[in-house]
C-alpha cells in the first residue's frame, strides 16, 4: 500500500500540473512508468500490446497504457494509480495484466465489475477523496527511533524551469511539459534517481542508486530499450501463438540486449519465434538509436560530473532539468553546450526515502 499512496501524490500532482488524466505504475516505492493520456501512435499501441483492442482509448486508458507499457519489464506486477475516475476503457486493460492493485478517485460501475473479476474477488481496488489532505508533518520510525519532517508539497510548475543556464535557451512548450512529468516522477522515486521523458511518458526511471552516472545509465538503458522495441528490427519478430505478452517482453528484452544468443540458438528460438530472426546486431541498434531526438532528462540532485551528460546524449536527451549547486556546474553546462542543450537549473533538491 506504500505503492498505492506514493502513486496516488504523484498522479495527483501529474493532474494539477499539465490538467491531463495521468496514471503510474509503481513497484517497490518507486514508479516503473508514469504518463499522461496524450493519444497512442499505431507503433505505440503495438509495443504496448494493446494494438488487438478494437476500440478508442479515454485519455485516461491512453495514459495507462503507457504508463504500463513504456518499461513492462519492471511494470510486472504492480500497483496502478489513476487521476481520474476509473472508466471501463482503463479496466479492460486492468483486467488483461497482472497487478497487484489499484488506486483511483472512483470506479464507474462497470469499471468496477470487471477490477471485481480480477484474482477471483481479491484484487485490491482503493477509493480515494480527491480532497483528502493529509497532515503537514509526516513521521517515520527506524529502529524505534521517530523521525519528522515536513511534506514535500513543492510545485512542479513552469516557473520553476525558468532558470535556463545554457547558451540555447529555446524550451517548447512539449519540453516544458516533460520536464514537469520527469521532476513530479523524481518527487516519488527513491534516491537517488534520474527520468527521461518524450511525448508526455517517462520512458526510463534509474532509481535508488548511490552513484549519479549509475542512475543516469540505468535510466538510459531503460530509454533506449523502450525506443529499440520500435525498430523494424523488434516490430516483425514472428512470436509462436501461444507465447503470451509477459513472455514476448522477456524475449524482446533478451533479443536486443547482449546475451541475445540467450533466445536465437537452437533449440531456444523454436520456443518463441515461428521464423529465426536475424542478429540486431550492436551496429544496428546504434543507428537506430541515433534516431532518438528531443528527449528530456531530470534529476533529483545536482550531476557533480559531465560524464552523465554525455551519457544522456547516447539516448537523444535534448533538454534537463537538475536542481544545479554542483562545484563542477561550469564542466556540466560546458558539455550541454557542446551538444546544444537546453538545461535549467530549479534550485530544488527532490530526494526521497
Amino acid at each position: 500500500f506504500l505503492d498505492a499512496f506514493n502513486g496516488w501524490q504523484l498522479v495527483r500532482d501529474l493532474k494539477k500540473a499539465t490538467g491531463l488524466p495521468a496514471a503510474t505504475s509503481f513497484k517497490h516505492v518507486s514508479p516503473a512508468g508514469a504518463a499522461v493520456g496524450l493519444p497512442l501512435s499505431d507503433v505505440e499501441r503495438k509495443i504496448y500490446w494493446v494494438d488487438d483492442m478494437d476500440m478508442e482509448f479515454t485519455p485516461l486508458a491512453n495514459a495507462y497504457a503507457r504508463a504500463r507499457g513504456a518499461d513492462r519489464m519492471s511494470s510486472f506486477g504492480d500497483f496502478i494509480s489513476l487521476s481520474d475516475v476509473c472508466d471501463v476503457d482503463t479496466a479492460k486493460l486492468i483486467k488483461r495484466e497482472v497487478s497487484d492493485g489499484v488506486i483511483a478517485p472512483g470506479y464507474t460501475e462497470e469499471a468496477m465489475e470487471l477490477l471485481m473479476q480480477k484474482k477471483k474477488g481479491n484484487y485490491n481496488i482503493i477509493q480515494i477523496d480527491p480532497s483528502y489532505v493529509p497532515a503537514e508533518i509526516e513521521r517515520k520510525q527506524v529502529y524505534g527511533i521517530t523521525f519528522e519532517q515536513g511534506r514535500n508539497e513543492l510545485a512542479i510548475n513552469d516557473e520553476l524551469f525558468s532558470n535556463i543556464v545554457t547558451k540555447n535557451k529555446e524550451l517548447p512548450e512539449e519540453a516544458v511539459m516533460d520536464m514537469k512529468i520527469a521532476m513530479i516522477t523524481l518527487k516519488y522515486t527513491q534516491s537517488n534517481s534520474v527520468c527521461y521523458v518524450k511525448g508526455g511518458q517517462a520512458i526510463g526511471i534509474g532509481a535508488g542508486q548511490q552513484s549519479r552516472v549509475h542512475c543516469t545509465r540505468l535510466a538510459g538503458q531503460k530509454a533506449d530499450n523502450w525506443y529499440l522495441r520500435q525498430a523494424p528490427q523488434v516490430l516483425d519478430l514472428q512470436f509462436v501463438d501461444s507465447l503470451g505478452r509477459a513472455d514476448r517482453d522477456n524475449t524482446i528484452d533478451v533479443y536486443i540486449g547482449e546475451e541475445y544468443e540467450d533466445v536465437l540458438r537452437e533449440g531456444e528460438w523454436q520456443k518463441r519465434f515461428k521464423v529465426k530472426p536475424p542478429v540486431f546486431t550492436r551496429e544496428e541498434k546504434r543507428a537506430w538509436l541515433d534516431k532518438m531526438q528531443d528527449v528530456t532528462l531530470g534529476s533529483d540532485a545536482f550531476f557533480p560530473f559531465s560524464d552523465n551528460i554525455e551519457r544522456a546524449h547516447k539516448s537523444g536527451v535534448k533538454y534537463i532539468a537538475q536542481p544545479g549547486g554542483s562545484v563542477r556546474d561550469a564542466d556540466v553546462i560546458a558539455c550541454c553546450d557542446k551538444y546544444n542543450m537546453v538545461m535549467a537549473f530549479t534550485g530544488i533538491r527532490l530526494f526521497h526515502h
